[in-house]
């Protein structure tokens, strides 16, 4: 992933109420159950630091997280980078109520260009990645 690139941008509709979707993505127990089982404590507050590994087998991510901007129920943005490896940036959540129902806007901005030579850090699998988590695994969580 690359700064001159666009950002990675995901949308769902989830037919649930807008605290129930900024639960799952801002409690630690919830974000267990769909995003990464390694997440040892999280809180929404800016400032708040969190690190935890990520083996995928043949290669171990230090996933190096620092939330930047929460408004409660409406969006939350953290500075995402890897321990040991080049690249920064930033992901945020955002969500809108329409009706009965929430929208959430991934929105994935690269700031410090990612290690080249590492397949996990193209921006095919950025994409890849994020419609798996948001699209299959939250949508599945919150169905």
């Amino acid at each position: 992933m690359k700064r001159n690139e666009k950002p990675i941008i995901v949308e769902e509709l989830f037919d649930r109420d807008l605290e129930s979707v900024w639960n799952a993505i801002t409690e630690a127990e919830q974000m267990r159950k769909w995003f990464f089982e390694e997440i040892p404590v999280f809180k929404p507050v800016v400032g708040f630091e969190v690190e935890f590994n990520v083996d995928t087998g043949s290669k171990s991510f230090l996933h190096q997280w620092k939330i930047t901007k929460v408004i409660p129920r409406k969006l939350i943005e953290y500075n995402w980078k890897y321990g040991g490896y080049s690249g920064d940036s930033f992901v945020s959540f955002e969500l809108i109520q329409k009706n009965d129902s929430t929208k959430l806007k991934l929105t994935h901005v690269v700031t410090e260009d990612f290690q080249e030579d590492v397949p996990e850090f193209e921006r095919e699998s950025g994409i890849a990645g994020w419609q798996y988590f948001i699209k299959k695994r939250l949508k599945n969580y919150l169905t």
